[in-house]
């Protein structure tokens, strides 16, 4: 079994200066943490992978394609493959659980 702990991977990404953590990488699929602080751009390009977000903490708009919703804590939103997709509007620090499938990069 491999468990987790959100405040220590947090902990960990914050010390590694990095917006994202990858802390799980399977044969199927990776795991990720994404941090975005209120106001922060995201940066991020489509990916040659399925995504799939679970909101752990924050608020935020989020645009997949032509399509915009709000997220908060407890919202999962499935990104396909090659589309487009930026969090944005980030009004309290967004905390998002990535998941790749197949493996990011």
């Amino acid at each position: 079994m491999k468990a987790f702990r959100l405040d220590e991977l947090e902990t960990e990404r914050a010390a590694n200066d990095g917006a994202y953590l990858q802390f799980l990488r399977e044969r199927n699929m990776s795991v990720g943490l994404y941090a975005l602080d209120a106001g922060e751009l995201d940066l991020q390009r489509p990916h040659s992978q399925d995504e799939v977000y679970l909101v752990v903490s924050g608020r935020a708009s989020l645009t997949v394609g032509l399509e915009t919703t709000q997220v908060a804590r407890g919202s999962v939103v499935y990104v396909p493959a090659g589309v487009a997709h930026k969090f944005h509007h980030i009004t309290e620090d967004l905390r998002v659980v990535v998941v790749f499938s197949p493996p990011e990069g």
